[in-house]
């Protein structure tokens, strides 16, 4: 997995095969067919490894904590990549542009989004429980929007915008955060 997440940053997802992902394990194409049916079975591991860094990760951080605002800053700056080197994250985004052209990638996708507005919502409903938030729109928006800047800043640093790095793209986030939910997160 790590030599595919290694060759789809080199080549990009669209131009990667199974060659390339044998070569960059130092392994030859028969090897990598004896784990994974095909590139496409391999790709899916891979989007498996990246919803177990964003998502399950995320949940498990956010697990640990008790106050939603300190939850809601948690879970910003965990869903943004580290860096424009951050493979996985690369091909995460690149996954994206595959959706609309294969049923698996649109179910991969759509699953990931899905985790990540859960998520999202699950906090801004604590929040306005413990009486921190004041939502004044509908609590299923704000949450797709904060999943929408998460994914629009990571694709700015996965992409080497120099004007937007992890810190900046965080700091925007929690600054639109608490304007729609009325209240400082620190």
């Amino acid at each position: 997995m790590d030599a595919a997440i290694a060759a789809g940053a080199e080549r990009g997802l669209r131009s990667l095969s199974l060659t390339d992902v044998a070569a960059k394990a130092g392994l030859t194409r028969g090897a990598v067919l004896y784990y994974y049916a095909d590139l496409e079975a391999l790709l899916v591991e891979v989007h498996k490894a990246g919803v177990a860094r964003l998502c399950d990760g995320r949940d498990a951080e956010l697990a640990t904590l008790a106050d939603a605002r300190q939850m809601l800053v948690a879970a910003i700056r965990a869903g943004l990549p580290t860096g424009p080197d951050d493979a996985l994250m690369r091909l995460l985004y690149e996954f994206d542009v595959l959706a609309g052209a294969s049923p698996l990638h649109d179910d991969l996708v759509r699953a990931m989004y899905e985790r990540q507005h859960a998520t999202y919502l699950r906090i801004l409903r604590l929040g306005e429980q413990q009486g921190h938030f004041r939502i004044k729109a509908d609590a299923e928006q704000v949450a797709m929007n904060l999943v929408a800047l998460e994914d629009a800043y990571g694709l700015h640093i996965v992409g080497g915008n120099i004007l937007i790095g992890t810190e900046q793209a965080e700091a925007a986030i929690v600054s639109v955060a608490e304007h729609l939910t009325h209240c400082t997160l620190g």
